[in-house]
């Protein structure tokens, strides 16, 4: 197994301590002798010199021996301009002979050593910088993460509740096995296939599964990784990563998040050159390469609606698969594959849950069941049980319980009534979603208290109706405090926010104004996939037709808000006792305050 040797800077410092120390030992065991010239003059006329070596800068030599010595003692004098040394040396009859003195040590101590060390210096510093960005002159190569056949371990079967996408890549799968199946008849393989969804859906396990099922070297780049500070840096890494791709088929490249680099050009006030060079490279690339050498791109997002329209046309991303939301029974097959490693309770009805969840992307029901495998361990089970995965759904919906927040006994009232108010106007509305659970502990960042309603059956249209019993729901906090303590509070105010939303949604979107007709007036352009605020623009429409949608958005919630005054007026019994034994109880359900209603 080949070892790899790492450079550090302080294998430097060891080797010139170590040369430094070397020197010393020698000069120590030679147990030279410094004298001074004059000594050494003295010591020549009294004929204690033996043999003189002359230097263009010293005087080295031997002393006789005296006494019991029987080896000379080894003496160093600095060399001065003296013309008697040559007639005294021979008078007293000293050996002497002239040195060329090597000027190694010191070259490399005065020169040679520091240019040493600040190379090696600037090669730690540059070596770490390198690892940093991804390799010192490499930046324009490719980032991509080359996954092998055999590192590949996901399949289909470890994806569920995207059967029509998988469906849609069985074609890829096939020609990546037997391309002249194909090519037989004439036939081309889509370039580029575009996975497009909410996030969480799990686009990239989908694109990975597909690299697993066909057994083919997979490459993961996220589309980020090819935008740099440096202009013309993408575009390298994008040539180099195509390059790879060709060495390695047939194989899949896969770019995740590509909205990062394939954004339409000329959006926004500020040009992006270098991004723009990255795009029009993969451009260029998608144009030049030949499909039947088994090369697929995939790429996903979640905006498709910023790409760039050449992206998209025939010939490059011509293939658009929808990995959408789960329904009833795809969420069903995901808790059930997460499911696998997590022991189940005999009460742990997944279909339950399943039901509990219409929206939840496949990230969502993943962190569900881990969840409920961490609240089991906590509470000492050792089987996930229904309470769990229910304690989980909510955590995911309303946040974590906030138990150390502690209200004072007027606020947990206002909290109480508002809740109950909420869950009494939804009961009591035909068609509302179903009340599973009123709660007075503080979850999330700023939720004081929630009434977790969850739908019966997945729902894609809503009619004017059941929008309007929306708004009813969300004032039915707002109104019972009112009743109740004869004045509203702040509580009520991220209520008001939806309510508003709702109502102008109704008259600018969906023509459900009798006023101003069957007619949009919506043109800020929603997110397709992505569930974010838009910043409101003016639309193309006079001052006085905005006046009037504001009147129309003003009449519509206070149409709302008188018919659920008048309900809680009769269900003022019900709200009351409802509120009280919230109060003692902290957390009641759907059913409970169900059978207060029909009692009172």
């Amino acid at each position: 197994m080949n070892k790899k040797i790492s450079f550090s800077i302080w294998y430097v410092f060891l080797a010139i301590w170590a040369v430094i120390l070397v020197h010393d030992l020698i000069h120590a065991l030679q147990k030279i002798e410094e004298l001074p010239y004059s000594e050494f003059r003295q010591l020549v006329a009294a004929g204690k010199v033996a043999e003189v070596s002359v230097g263009s800068h010293t005087l080295t030599g031997k002393l006789k021996p005296e006494g019991d010595a029987k080896e000379p003692k080894l003496f160093s004098t600095i060399r001065v301009e003296d013309q008697d040394l040559v007639r005294e040396l021979n008078q007293h009859g000293v050996k002497f002979v002239g040195v060329i003195e090597t000027t190694f040590w010191r070259d490399v101590l005065s020169w040679i050593l520091p240019a040493a060390i600040f190379g090696a210096i600037w090669y730690f510093f540059i070596r770490r910088l390198g690892q940093a960005q991804g390799g010192f002159m490499q930046v324009g190569q490719s980032k991509a993460k080359i996954y092998a056949e055999t590192d590949i371990k996901i399949t289909f079967a470890d994806v569920a509740g995207v059967d029509e996408a998988k469906e849609e890549l069985r074609e890829v799968i096939e020609f990546l096995k037997t391309p002249e199946k194909f090519t037989r008849l004439g036939g081309k393989i889509p370039k580029g296939i575009l996975l497009v969804g909410p996030p969480g859906t799990g686009k990239t396990l989908l694109a990975r599964a597909v690299a697993g099922e066909a057994g083919v070297t997979f490459f993961s780049i996220s589309g980020s990784e090819f935008v740099e500070m440096f202009v013309g840096v993408g575009a390298a890494r994008v040539r180099d990563l195509f390059e790879q791709a060709k060495l390695k088929a047939p194989c899949i490249i896969f770019i995740d998040e590509l909205d990062a680099l394939g954004k339409a050009r000329g959006m926004g006030p500020m040009a992006h050159e270098e991004r723009e060079q990255t795009l029009n490279q993969l451009l260029v690339e998608m144009d030049g390469f030949d499909p039947r050498i088994g090369v697929i791109l995939m790429a996903a997002t979640n905006r498709p609606e910023i790409l760039d329209p050449a992206l998209l046309r025939a010939g490059r991303f011509d293939r658009h698969v929808v990995v959408d939301r789960p329904d009833k029974i795809g969420r069903l097959a995901i808790l059930r594959v997460h499911a696998k490693h997590v022991p189940l309770g005999p009460d742990a009805d997944l279909e339950n849950i399943a039901a509990m969840t219409p929206g939840f992307s496949g990230a969502d029901l993943a962190n569900i069941i881990n969840e409920a495998a961490l609240l089991a361990v906590r509470r000492g089970k050792d089987l996930v049980g229904i309470s769990e995965l229910q304690e989980a759904v909510e955590r995911v919906i309303a946040g974590l319980e906030k138990k150390n927040r502690v209200l004072n006994k007027m606020e947990k009232e206002r909290v109480a009534y508002h809740e109950t108010g909420h869950a009494l106007v939804a009961i009591s509305l035909p068609g509302s979603d179903q009340v599973q659970k009123i709660s007075i502990i503080p979850r999330g960042v700023a939720a004081l208290g929630y009434t977790l309603q969850l739908p019966t059956e997945d729902r894609f249209l809503m009619t004017k109706s059941e929008l309007e019993n929306k708004i009813a729901v969300l004032l039915g906090g707002r109104i019972a405090e009112e009743m109740i303590f004869g004045e509203a509070s702040t509580g009520a105010q991220n209520d008001l926010v939806k309510t508003t939303d709702i109502a102008k949604s109704m008259v600018k979107a969906y023509g459900m104004s009798e006023k101003l007709g069957t007619i949009t007036l919506e043109r800020e352009r929603q997110p397709q996939f992505v569930q974010i605020p838009v910043a409101s623009e003016k639309g193309d429409y006079s001052e006085e037709t905005a006046r009037e949608i504001d009147c129309e958005v003003r009449r519509i919630i206070d149409e709302q808000y008188e018919r659920v005054t008048q309900l809680l007026e009769q269900r003022k019994a019900a709200l009351v006792e409802g509120a009280r034994v919230l109060l003692e109880r902290e957390v009641i359900s759907g059913s409970e305050l169900r059978a207060i209603m029909d009692t009172h």
